[in-house]
């Protein structure tokens, strides 16, 4: 099997085995992936923080964005454009979504877009990631496209990139594309994982371990 044939296979096991998470397991990953977000200063203190509507078994952000409003941070969903590019439009839970071509929910009537690069800190969907930041998405390169600019910068900068994830999506090694763009940091249920301290200098062990 060539190796586009095994991460199209790759990404339909962990996306089923995403979708089969019974509803009690999603809630308590949801707690978890607060209580990892919250040892992440940036959670707390940078003013525009971008995430997602989940969909299709994702773990959900739903316990992770009301604190932002309550401490006067603003919330962001990526918006899809032309050329798989990403914008991303200001969000509060009961504004108005509506499905975009993959049918997952978007901002209705955004007043105001902005760039990848306005954003300060940016929580990236995955289907499967290594302890080293690199990420296996869902094929459309709409993440990698919108934030290439970021390989020409010295890591970590603005936005900060923090993969979402359940721990079962992790991978021992996700094979690197020359337009990958690698993660900052990764927040599953269980930990937050600094892709900084992983690598040949630096032991695979847990970072920040909750």
């Amino acid at each position: 099997m060539d190796a586009p044939a095994q991460r199209r296979e790759l990404r339909q096991r962990l996306a089923e085995q995403r979708r089969a998470l019974p509803p009690t397991e999603r809630i308590t990953a949801a707690q978890g992936l607060r209580r990892s977000l919250e040892q992440l200063p940036e959670y707390f203190t940078d003013h525009r923080v971008a995430g997602y509507w989940a969909s299709h078994g994702e773990l959900p952000l739903n316990l992770v964005i009301p604190p932002l409003a309550a401490r006067g941070q603003q919330f962001l969903l990526p918006v899809t454009g032309l050329g798989r590019q990403l914008r991303f439009a200001p969000w509060t839970p009961g504004d108005a979504v509506e499905a975009n071509r993959y049918g997952i929910p978007e901002p209705a009537q955004p007043g105001e877009l902005l760039e990848p690069f306005q954003l300060d800190l940016v929580l990236v969907p995955l289907l499967g990631f290594d302890r080293r930041g690199n990420r296996l998405g869902h094929g459309g390169g709409y993440y990698d496209r919108s934030f290439a600019f970021l390989n020409e910068q010295v890591r970590p900068t603005e936005p900060l990139l923090v993969g979402i994830a359940y721990a079962f999506q992790e991978l021992p090694e996700v094979d690197e594309q020359d337009w990958d763009v690698p993660l900052d940091f990764i927040a599953t249920e269980r930990e937050l994982i600094d892709c900084s301290r992983t690598g040949p200098d630096h032991p695979d062990t847990p970072e920040h371990a909750a």
